[in-house]
């Protein structure tokens, strides 16, 4: 079964990128949902598993809601207040947050640094 992240922006996108394989589809919303964007998302995302995640502000809160009603058995990431949205978000936040909503298998972690002696 495919799993698909929406996303608002392609910035947010970006981010995501980052901390997830290429099997997961992220797809964004660009901030506007009408009926025939809501359709595109509905036909693109098939009968695969949703997840949600927006910017912790009134955008992202009207958006998750509108999904919310399209998508209903969608998972909702969130994203902690005070972060400039998820492209703001510190990887390793997002990362654990993608834990909790059960992605571990799709997750790149980042190497650690090596240890640089004196």
């Amino acid at each position: 079964m495919s799993i698909t992240i929406i996303v608002e922006g392609k910035n947010d996108k970006s981010r995501l990128r980052r901390v997830l394989s290429p099997e997961v589809d992220i797809l964004c919303t660009f901030g506007t949902l009408n009926t025939l964007k809501l359709d595109s998302l509905r036909r693109k995302i098939g009968d695969g598993e949703v997840y949600l995640y927006m910017d912790n502000d009134s955008s992202g809160k009207k958006i998750r809601g509108i999904l919310r009603d399209t998508f209903p058995d969608a998972v909702h990431i969130y994203t902690r207040r005070g972060y400039a949205g998820v492209e703001g978000t510190p990887d390793e936040y997002s990362i654990t947050q993608l834990e909790k909503a059960g992605l571990e298998e799709f997750i790149i972690y980042p190497q650690p640094l090596p240890y640089l002696e004196r």
